[in-house]
């Protein structure tokens, strides 16, 4: 019998310890306009598309460092590690960086303090050039 119960206890802790997680990937679409000399400043919208519901949502963001111009993005990508929608929202922090001259691209990742990681990549419209460290905020629209 203690056999058995030993046998049984292993096999749940294998099942726990090898379980997905719950957290789920959306896609996500955002247009972001920005301009800067050293330091940027942009807002944009967008929308998340998570369990097959689309959820809209406005962008904020500073950049410190060289920003030199003004461009718009049209990126696309992943947020990934989301356990519920709120988890979306709030201060995301960045490196990236990318260019353009009437047209380009770049690509960011972004992370918030809730662990929702975000890879974003597009192309610019515009004369911009950026190497720096940024900022954005995500506020979910009702």
């Amino acid at each position: 019998m203690r056999r058995y119960q030993l046998g049984l206890l292993t096999l749940l802790a294998i099942a726990l310890i090898t379980a997905p997680g719950h957290a789920k990937t959306g896609l996500v679409r955002v247009t972001f306009t920005k301009a800067g000399l050293l330091a940027g400043a942009g807002a944009g919208h967008g929308v998340l598309t998570l369990d097959g519901r689309e959820h809209p949502f406005a962008v904020y963001g500073l950049s410190l460092g060289l920003t030199v111009g003004a461009s718009t993005n049209r990126l696309v990508g992943r947020a990934s590690y989301l356990h519920e929608l709120s988890d979306f929202a709030g201060t995301y922090t960045a490196v990236g960086s990318g260019g353009a001259l009437v047209g380009g691209g770049g690509g960011v990742q972004l992370k918030n303090d809730k662990g929702v990681i975000m890879w974003l990549r597009g192309p610019k419209a515009g004369l911009e050039f950026s190497a720096n460290l940024s900022g954005v905020r995500i506020e979910l629209e009702q």
